[in-house]
């Protein structure tokens, strides 16, 4: 007798699951027979060693349809009620263009992309981010731009600790001017004190007075005065210090750029180029120096070079400045850049172009002029005399006053005190918001005519005295002219689009990068405007749908990973671990013990951690690994017994970045806690965790969740990310507040990591979405299927290219590491040239040379589907059979489809004079045509990119070369 389903079997509660996960479960069956195993349980007793292994099912609800957890979350969005933001701050209100939104923000083809390390297959975001270099270039006035950073309070701290690096001041005073925006001031405070710097946070007038290594400047102040930074600058200098400036893109447009007034450094939020204020983010931070300290400048910077084929080719470079290399003596600790949201802001830039920027610009310049002018005919007096777009006003006694009245009219104000507001007007701002703004001010009766302040203020730019306007001209380059008509600019986008592989065409088996499906419906929530446009520093009772959602997320947090807290601060993985340890240092030092700094890392460990580590203040001690790829226990105990009274933490990747669940992991916590330490856990492989144990439970004190990776926020292209973090209840008061909007729990005394108060806020529904659809057995199965996967990959590649590490049982994790280097050894054949080959199969190359020089790490996630794996598996052999035949020597070390690879058109579309075929080339197996993918450019010169930096767009000529 057949089964009769329930209503609820009807409604398929769990129908989100069978889609975010890849194989079916006959698929799933069968790989478990590959295996050797009968099920999914027995593979994971067989891998997860049992003494972690979680008792029961997470402490979380059951999972719901797509349609149940929009309305849900559609619901909390409601509670949000968005204002006029007036508050300004360094957040504004912005258009984002539709068909920027639309075809980039809401375009997976944009943002499931990954961090462009393999170029030749990312031209498109490379060419973007080209052009937000350039943009940032034009509007700063200096002469090299990164491609962003997190935000522009982690941008001066940057800027800080560039100035320690590259000054020849003897000081260890830094200044930053008091009329900089507060949370910038928190931000940098936090990065001196692990630093050990002195900082020194004052008025301008004091500077003279003290020997600095570098100051930091608003510009205009966070008050809105436009103030002569030409002396300060000259200042700063004599000392033999930088002078570094924070500036507001859209006022550089009209203003003279800090690097004409002599700036070293110059950074700000692009946030206000069409990027939604998001309750706080993501928005990419620009960042600008000279040339003379390209080598010390953070962040990723696109650079031009060549190919093989001599053509104009763009790429990362200077890579070799980058933590995964230089570890403790690195930089920065910057993993994530913000890409999707400097791609919004360079397409704003392209979509305007000059002319568009200066009526943008001038139009808010205009309407804070008039409103100015009628406030001072109001008798309201100004504090700051010049301005472009901010108002700093005394309204002795009458401020709350005035905040009220101005609510009740829908618009938020900057209350600064009892006796003074201030106001931000930007894109948004029309006239009848000036009118009510009067009206908040003066009084229904202000008899203000709107037409007649627009004339007394017309034809002068009245807020900004000559001396300091614009006389340089920006954006000058083709592109920010050639896309001017809707069509122009969609096509444009779409061109970029189509040079990028990303995971709307293909897997992306990057080892420790958790490239899932980023599914539709969670990203659906992120453009409604009652998450886009709430400012960060907006009225708690008007960001209530914010914190229930925030709050449910922390609780779903608490629950996977068995911690008692959660911050929610820190806007990237690397973040998330500086915050963690910050922690650790900051308990320490409460508990009488400040002395303990060192810092006990694998060598094993992911690239961030030393760097994270040092920037906290840590001296790192390097723990061995043994031959199967473990941490050596006893070089651990013998480096915690030789650092016992300074022992503060051990930094461990669990499971392992070898791609192995270590059967010693609670030992080698106990370890570490014997002797005073605590354990921070890197969370960057918790997707082989979720569901099935608690890094809380087996010994973590602190771990970061990377909800860019487990929790499915897109990557982005290399950006946005979010690495909150969980903490055992003794560290957390130790977390991260803010000075703006204090949080609960946190001592109120601690300063903040990140700019907004709880980093990237707009983004958070994406994985709060994911956790409601898949629910506890959802998350648990996705789990097991991402384990299974990585096992199918390494059982079936595995004659054919070593699996470097294996656990108990020879199961792998969630990702497998492939060892090239024998291969190498004998037919010459690198893991680069195995990279650059997969791309003639429609394929990203699996992380490469990381964390074991000469290696593939392989991680296929549990959305990908059997076939898909099949033909990943299929490629890879097919690479294998060829290398076999350079080994055979029948074809050379030099005219091989590997050593050429990647092939583009221009290769079979010209002179063919190779030992291969075409065919071979660009077809090499006969599903390769269904869905070509054409890589855009051959393999990229890397030596000449970093010995001929360029890193802005091509000259005119080059420009006019390519039209011909």
């Amino acid at each position: 007798m057949s089964h009769t389903p329930s209503l609820r079997e009807l409604e398929q509660p769990d129908a989100f699951i069978r889609r975010h996960i890849g194989p079916d479960a006959a698929e799933q069956q069968s790989m478990l027979e590959t295996l050797g195993v009968a099920s999914l349980a027995e593979l994971i007793e067989q891998t997860l060693p049992q003494s972690i292994a979680m008792g029961g099912a997470l402490a979380l609800d059951e999972p719901r349809t797509e349609t149940q957890v929009l309305a849900y979350l559609k619901g909390l969005a409601s509670r949000n009620q968005i204002f006029t933001s007036c508050i300004g701050m360094g957040y504004h209100d912005t258009i984002t263009p539709p068909v920027v939104l639309r075809n980039v923000l809401e375009n997976p083809g944009w943002y499931t992309a990954y961090t462009p390390y393999q170029p030749e297959i990312s031209q498109g975001r490379l060419e973007a981010l080209l052009n937000f270099q350039q943009m940032t270039l034009d509007l700063t006035g200096m002469e090299l731009a990164n491609a962003s950073l997190l935000d522009e309070a982690t941008a001066a701290a940057e800027a800080m600790t560039l100035a320690r690096r590259v000054a020849k001041s003897k000081s260890n005073l830094f200044f930053i001017d008091e009329d900089c925006h507060p949370q910038t001031i928190s931000v940098v405070r936090t990065r001196a004190e692990a630093f050990g710097f002195e900082l020194l946070v004052d008025s301008v007038d004091a500077l003279a007075q003290h020997q600095v290594f570098g100051a930091v400047f608003q510009y205009t102040t966070t008050w809105g005065e436009i103030r002569d930074l030409a002396p300060l600058i000259a200042q700063v200098q004599a000392q033999q210090g930088l002078a570094c400036v924070a500036a507001d893109p859209l006022s550089l447009v009209l203003l003279t750029p800090p690097g004409e007034l002599g700036a070293d450094v110059v950074f700000g939020s692009s946030q206000r180029f069409g990027v939604p204020m998001g309750y706080g983010g993501p928005h990419a931070a620009f960042f600008a120096t000279r040339d003379a300290y390209k080598r010390a400048m953070p962040g990723r910077i696109i650079g031009v070079s060549v190919d093989a084929r001599g053509n104009r080719a763009l790429r990362m470079a200077l890579q070799t400045r980058e933590q995964h290399i230089r570890r403790e003596k690195a930089n920065s600790n910057i993993c994530t850049a913000q890409v999707l949201l400097a791609n919004i802001a360079s397409f704003y830039a392209v979509y305007h172009g000059p002319e568009g920027l200066q009526m943008i610009a001038r139009r808010v310049h205009r309407l804070t002029a008039m409103l100015a002018a009628g406030l001072e005919r109001g008798g309201i007096n100004r504090s700051n005399h010049r301005f472009f777009d901010t108002l700093t006003l005394n309204v002795p006694g009458q401020a709350n006053t005035i905040v009220g009245r101005a609510r009740s009219q829908g618009i938020n104000l900057r209350l600064i005190d009892a006796d003074h507001l201030g106001i931000s007007l930007d894109e948004t701002t029309t006239a009848e918001t000036v009118e009510a703004l009067l009206r908040c001010f003066v009084g229904d009766g202000h008899n203000q005519d709107l037409a007649e302040l627009d004339r007394s203020v017309a034809g002068k730019e009245s807020g900004i005295p000559d001396q300091f306007l614009r006389r340089s001209a920006i954006l000058t380059h083709p592109v920010f002219h050639r896309h001017r008509s809707e069509t122009a600019m969609l096509r444009y986008i779409k061109s970029l689009e189509n040079k990028d592989l990303a995971l709307n065409h293909a897997m992306i088996p990057l080892g420790s990068c958790t490239m899932k499906l980023n599914a539709t419906s969670e990203m659906i929530p992120i453009t409604w405007p009652e998450f886009a446009r709430m400012h960060p520093f907006a009225p708690l009772a008007q960001a209530a749908g914010y914190k229930a959602m925030i709050g449910e997320l922390e609780a779903m947090l608490r629950a996977i990973t068995g911690f008692d807290a959660i911050s929610m601060q820190p806007n990237s993985g690397a973040q998330g671990e500086y915050a963690g340890l910050l922690a650790i240092r900051k308990y320490h030092e409460e508990t009488g013990n400040g002395h303990r700094d060192v810092c006990l890392i694998p060598t094993s460990a992911h690239g961030t951690n030393p760097a994270s580590a040092m920037m906290a203040g840590m001296r790192v001690v390097l723990v061995a690994c043994d031959e199967q790829g473990n941490v050596n226990i006893d070089d651990l105990r013998s480096k915690a017994v030789e650092h016992t009274a300074d022992l503060s933490c051990l930094m461990i990747t669990y499971p392992s970045t070898h791609g192995v669940y270590e059967e010693g992991i609670r030992e080698i916590c106990d370890i570490v806690h014997q002797h005073g330490g605590q354990v921070y856990m890197d969370g960057a492989n918790l997707n082989a965790l979720v569901g099935l144990a608690q890094p809380a439970d087996f010994g973590a004190d602190v771990s970061h969740m990377n909800l860019h990776k487990t929790f499915c926020i897109p990557h982005g292209g290399g950006g946005p990310g979010m690495g909150p973090i969980g903490v055992k209840a003794h560290l957390a008061p130790y977390l991260a507040n803010h000075m703006v909007v204090p949080l609960d729990g946190p001592n109120p005394e601690n300063d903040a990591v990140s700019a907004a108060p709880w980093g990237s806020a707009s983004i958070l529904p994406i994985s709060w979405t994911y956790i409601a659809l898949m629910g506890a057995s959802g998350l648990r199965q996705a789990t097991e299927v991402a384990i299974l996967n990585a096992n199918y990959i390494a059982q079936r590649l595995g004659e054919a290219y070593p699996v470097l590490y294996s656990g108990r049982n020879g199961r792998v994790a969630h990702e497998c590491i492939i060892d090239i280097r024998p291969i190498k050894a004998a037919s010459g054949v690198t893991e680069e040239d195995i990279a650059k080959r997969l791309m003639d199969f429609g394929f990203h190359a699996p992380t490469m040379s990381f964390p074991v020089p000469g290696t593939l790490m392989i991680e296929p996630t549990e959305s990908e589907s059997r076939a898909e794996l099949d033909r990943f598996i299929d490629a890879m052999l097919t690479i294998r059979s060829e290398i076999a035949r350079v080994e055979r020597v029948q074809w050379s070390a030099e005219d091989n489809p590997l050593h050429n690879a990647p092939h583009t058109l221009a290769d079979i579309t010209g002179d063919w004079q190779r030992s291969y075929s075409r065919q071979e080339a660009v077809f090499p197996l006969d599903w390769v045509a269904h869905n070509k993918f054409w890589p855009a450019v051959n393999r990229i010169d890397n030596v000449y990119g970093d010995r001929n930096l360029f890193c802005a767009c091509p000259p005119l000529e080059a420009w006019a070369d390519d039209a011909q």
